[in-house]
């Protein structure tokens, strides 16, 4: 009899291993592809503003990555990745970003802007700028609404983001361009690890240099630190770093952080003890570095995002992205 009731427990067991196959494949699947493929749509139909020739490298774009119409939250987020201006880490801070934001009903469009050094400031801001705009201006073709439409950068990516939430203008009802006439200025942001501050000693020289040559303008300097141009208009704004990281100092993140709380912005805070810099999701996943002290940074960027439209929050799988 106990043999008998042994044999089925191993065959119990076994039926639930086979059936659980396929969910783990499922899992997987979601966790490193998402839930759609992701399009490539360039930002001008003509020439970019100052484009110094028709190669791939002149053409800014988006990546589109929309969440099943029935997960959405109708809330879109352009993606900044960082690279020092001079390349795009737009795997771990880009298509990854992405498909994290689509586990709890966020659309997401990796952006591809200009870099060093074939181009300097401006050429990155336009390409942001313009990418916030696309999407307004597309909002409901990616069942999105347009007062819905986020901006979220790493590191350098961070810097370009933190630029578009201070530099941004309402459009131009006069453009011939129906793109150009919408408001590039974000509704929510999420900086992690960012460059903010152009000046010494917080800053990234690198960096700087990549956007700006030798011996930038004092001015402009100033101009581009994002700490010393926020106004009460700035978007809320989600921060994160760490106290370890030895490449962008985690007082750039505390100056702006400072500078948006003397404004009267909604904004949050978080910087860990531990971490390295350009960790993305630190997960593990793909390029991105496991970091388990820094894991949790995404749940809370969650949290933040969706309780901005608590009425309209979806079903979440973003635990995948965390083991």
């Amino acid at each position: 009899m106990t043999l008998r009731r042994s044999a089925r427990v191993l065959f119990v067991v076994v039926i639930l291993l086979v059936l659980l196959i396929p969910v783990k494949i499922v899992v997987v699947h979601l966790a490193c592809h998402g839930v759609t493929s992701a399009p490539v749509e360039r930002l001008w139909t003509s020439a970019a503003p100052g484009a110094l020739g028709t190669t791939d490298a002149d053409q800014p774009s988006v990546a589109v990555f929309l969440p099943a119409r029935w997960h959405t939250i109708r809330a879109g987020m352009v993606i900044c990745p960082g690279g020092a201006y001079k390349l795009l880490t737009s795997s771990y801070e880009g298509a990854d970003i992405a498909r994290w934001l689509n586990s709890f009903g966020v659309a997401a469009f990796v952006l591809k802007y200009r870099i060093s050094p074939r181009y300097h400031h401006p050429a990155p801001l336009l390409d942001a700028t313009r990418a916030v705009r696309y999407v307004r201006y597309h909002a409901a073709r990616f069942g999105l609404l347009p007062d819905r439409i986020g901006i979220i950068g790493f590191s350098a990516g961070g810097h370009l983001a933190s630029t578009v939430i201070t530099h941004f203008d309402s459009g131009n009802p006069a453009a011939a361009d129906p793109v150009d006439r919408m408001s590039a200025r974000p509704d929510f942001a999420v900086l992690g690890y960012p460059i903010i501050s152009f000046e010494s000693p917080w800053t990234h020289p690198e960096s700087v240099h990549n956007l700006l040559g030798s011996n930038p303008d004092e001015a402009l300097v100033r101009e581009l630190s994002s700490n010393l141009e926020v106004t009460d208009r700035t978007p809320p704004t989600f921060l994160f770093h760490t106290a370890a990281d030895a490449a962008v100092p985690a007082q750039n993140s505390v100056l702006f952080y400072s500078a948006l709380r003397s404004h009267g912005v909604e904004s949050e805070l978080h910087i860990f003890e531990y971490g390295i810099h350009g960790a993305g999701l630190a997960n593990g996943h793909g390029y991105a570095p496991r970091v388990p002290a820094l894991l949790t940074w995404s749940a809370l960027a969650e949290d933040w995002i969706s309780a901005r439209w608590p009425n309209q929050r979806t079903w979440s799988y973003s635990m995948l992205f965390r083991i």
